[in-house]
Parts: structure tokens; sequence; C-alpha cells
């Protein structure tokens, strides 16, 4: 069979992942914070983008206004030189004298250091007043100048230790220590390493670390839990010997077994519920009080209002949408000359896809939102009982997409209704069968029924999960008792032999 080259026609379809395309997708599933900040790069290496501003329009708008005083000041041309006449030529100190002269009063300056050289006697007092809102050249207060500053737990600390350090050395062993604390206040270091690497004995810093377990908060610098509360507890005069039996055996506390804990500490059951109530009282993480960091507050994307009709109006929040131009007069006056063409060429090609994608991110977020709406209305108008399972295909297979791009829409993306603010993901939740073959109820309606039934128990009648179970079954809800025990533990919910441990010593605190 002989060898040969042929020339042959085909045609088939492909899915390419163009640069472009892998663009838009990752702008789908960014959230606010990252979309400003990709949008910054995105305006600062391209010259055709910029961000809109309202200078423009301001300036504008106050030139008409000076034309328009101007155009005023013209018309009235007689009125101002008469006034011009008789004010502000240079005879209007021949007038003022003359003045004096037919009243018998001088109205010559008295004040001599009223000038210039008064204002330049206090220049910190001129800015001052300049600065207030009623100040000729004053732009207003500034409230970010009058917050107090955030002061953290490490600058509380460091402003008590002078004043029980007085030792330089002492001082070097405890900034060493205070470099190892965590944000609860909890010291995670070896004192024996620390002591090895600043050349001092292992009882100084020892000695050390109790002298800063003294400072405020109470309970700053402990090793753990134990040692905490009992650095409380000696501040507070009652860590007797039946309280460090009690401190010692938290796991006990932890699992209700109070029998063990009377037995261990030697109390009746009364004594052990007084120490129960203390315990409840001590900070097991000192440090709480003092944030890390800023916290920042989210921003919804959507809003969702009543409407007067009576149905729900969806919009996006404007203060998140993007906001860019390209300047296609930048674009004329520099190809103008031939200049630089391929390379602005490119810049509007991607200044343009980046728009068009903007665009499109926000009428899909739109799309998605809208139909999450009208499948939860009942959730919107009576609560969380009223959520409806739903998962990504219904939506997609409503607003015709993919339902990785609906995936891409729900990920950091939030509503603000008159519910609260919610994660579009909170309205996706799987479907719990129903008795009899009725409707399904969402498995995150479920979980608060469960929380509510427990909620509501008393402490002679706990329920059991078998009860839930029950009582689950006459709301029309089918569901196993191992889904209840696993939804009771994801809500951090204890046992019903633990509640009834915990209502019974907490009735009776309340009695005393």
């Amino acid at each position: 069979m002989a060898l040969s080259a042929n020339l042959f026609l085909r045609q088939n379809q492909s899915l390419v992942m163009t640069p472009q395309l892998m663009q838009s997708i990752q702008l789908l599933q960014m959230t606010h914070f990252e979309l400003v900040q990709f949008i910054a790069q995105e305006v600062e290496k391209n010259p055709l983008l910029e961000f809109p501003s309202n200078d423009a329009e301001t300036g504008s708008d106050r030139d008409g206004e000076d034309e328009g005083h101007a155009q005023h000041q013209a018309e009235d041309g007689d009125s101002g030189d008469a006034l011009s006449g008789d004010w502000y030529d240079n005879g209007g100190e021949g007038r003022v004298s003359h003045l004096g002269d037919e009243l018998d009063a001088n109205y010559s300056n008295v004040f001599q250091d009223d000038g210039a050289p008064q204002r330049a006697d206090a220049p910190e007092l001129l800015s001052q007043w300049k600065s207030m809102p009623g100040g000729s050249e004053g732009e207003g207060y500034d409230l970010d100048d009058f917050v107090a500053g955030q002061v953290s737990l490490r600058d509380h600390i460091i402003q008590q230790i002078p004043f029980i350090l007085t030792d330089a050395a002492d001082r070097l062993i405890g900034q060493h220590l205070l470099d190892q604390l965590d944000e609860a206040g909890y010291f995670h270091g070896d004192i024996a390493e620390a002591a090895e690497r600043l050349g001092a004995a292992t009882a100084d810093a020892e000695r050390v670390l109790a002298e800063l377990q003294t400072l405020d908060p109470p309970g700053v610098f402990a090793r753990n839990l134990a040692e905490c509360l009992a650095i409380q507890l000696r501040q507070k005069d009652r860590f007797d010997p039946a309280m460090e039996a009690f401190v010692s055996n938290l796991e006990l506390l932890a699992r209700r077994d109070f029998a063990t804990l009377k037995r261990l500490c030697g109390v009746d059951e009364e004594d052990l519920l007084d120490m129960l109530t203390e315990i409840r009282q001590l900070n097991p993480k000192p440090g709480s009080g003092f944030e890390a960091g800023v916290s920042e507050a989210i921003m919804p994307d959507v809003v969702v209002r009543p409407s007067s009709d009576g149905s729900w109006l969806v919009e996006l929040n404007p203060d998140t949408l993007p906001r860019v131009l390209v300047s296609q007069a930048y674009f004329a006056n520099v190809t103008k000359n031939g200049d630089d063409h391929a390379f602005l060429s490119e810049c509007l090609q991607n200044a343009n896809w980046l728009t068009r994608s903007l665009d499109q991110r926000a009428k899909t977020i739109m799309k998605v939102a809208a139909e999450i709406v009208r499948q939860q209305d009942a959730f919107l108008l009576h609560g969380v009982d009223h959520l409806r399972p739903l998962n990504l295909k219904t939506v997609a297979d409503a607003i015709r997409m993919h339902e990785s791009t609906v995936s891409r829409v729900t990920s950091n993306k939030y509503m603000l209704t008159p519910r609260g603010l919610f994660e579009l993901k909170y309205f996706f939740t799987v479907s719990i069968s129903a008795v009899e073959g009725g409707d399904g109820h969402s498995a995150e309606a479920v979980r608060h029924k469960i929380r509510a039934l427990i909620m509501q128990e008393s402490p002679e009648a706990v329920l059991s999960d078998d009860d839930i179970v029950d009582m689950l079954k006459k709301g029309g809800v089918d569901l196993a008792r191992r889904t209840v025990a696993k939804y009771r533990e994801a809500m951090n919910i204890a046992s019903s032999v633990q509640r009834r441990r915990e209502k019974r010593a907490l009735a009776k605190v309340a009695g005393f």
C-alpha cells in the first residue's frame, strides 16, 4: 500500500476556554471585596479604563453657576458701578472721614493690632478655626479623627508590666513571654526553652510568669483552662481545696457527672451548685474582650423589599455594583497620530470585554436572586418554618443556566431581606420526606423545629430523640431517630440525659 499525503476538510465543534471566558467565570464567583481589588488592578494597568467621578459634573454645574452669576452682574452693570463707585474706589477713605465729620463720630481704626500681625500671632488657632464647619476655608469635621484608638491585648499588658517588673532582666523575660500569648490570653510557650534562649534561670522565668498572671484581665497568661479559672478564683479569694478539686476535674463537669464531682470535692449537692454558679461567672477566654483585628461589615449584593402590590421587589445593591468606564475619547486622541495603535487596540478590546463581563455578572446575579425569592416566598412571609427544600438544579432549569453557574453565583453572595441578612446558599437545603406522601420539608426548617421543641421542654419532661421523632411525625415530618441525633449534635445540643441533669441543676440554682 503506497503512502501519500491527502487534504481533507473536516468540521467539528469544541469548547475552548479562552482567557476572556476564564475571566468571566472568575468574576462571577468573586466577592465584593475581591471584585473591587481586581477592578483596581485592571484600571492601573489599562490606560483606557477609569473610575467614574462626579468632579466633572460638579465642575460643569459650578461653571454654569459662575456664568449665570457673571451674566447677572453684567445685566445689573449700572448698579454694580454705582456700588463700586460708592464703596470700593480709592476715595473710600475720604468718604468715611467725611461721614465721620457729618455724624460727629470717628470711624478710623482705633485697634491698630487687629490686622495681619494679630492673625499671625496664633497660627494654630487660625488653622483650628478654619477647620471648623463655619470656617471660611474649612471642610467640616472628619468624625474618624475623633474615634478613640483600639487598644489590643498586647498594648494593655505592656502598659502594666513596668508596675510589677522593676528589674530590666525581668522585663526582658516578660516581653519574651508576652510574644507567645495568643488572642484568648493563653500562654502556649515553653518556660524552660524561653529561659534557655534568654540565658536566664528557669526559676526566674517561672517567677516572672507568676507575676504576669496577676495582671488584668484576670486569668491572662494561663497555660490551660484549669489554670485560667484557678487564677481568677485566687483573685476572688475563693480557691479553697474543694474548688481546687472541682477545677482539676473539669472533664467530669463537661460530662455532667455531678455525682463523681460531689464525691471528689467532698461537698453536698447544694455546695456543688454554688460552686457551679461561681464557675459559670468566670471568663474562660480573658483576651476575648480585646479584638485582634478590624471587623468588616457584610455588604449585601441583593436587596429584597415588599412591593405595594404584595409581591417582592428584588434589586441589586448599588453600593456593591462595580463602576468603571472606557475612555473612548482618550483612545481616539492617542491613536489619531498612529502611535501605539496595536497596544491601545488590545487595551480597548480588554476594557470592552471587562465591562460586558461585569454587566453579565450583574444580570446573572439578578436572575438567580429573583428565582430564589420566587421559590422561597413562604419563607419571606412566614419565617424559617416555611423554608422550602431547594437545589441548584431547580434554579438552573428555571433560569436556563448550568448548575455550576448558579453555584458560582451563590458563593459568598448575600441577600438582605425583611427576615435578615442571609447568604444565597442558605436557601438551598435538602428535602426531607413528609408523612403520607405530602410535600417535602426543608432540612433547615426541620432543624429549627427540633431546636424549638428542645427549648420548650421542662426539667421534669426532657424529650428523648424518640420523643422528638414522634412529635415531628405528628407535624407531618418523617424523620429517623439517628437523623434527629445527627441534627441535634450538629446544633451542639446535649443528649436528653445530660440536658436533664443540667436543667435540674439550673432550676435549683434559680430557686436559691
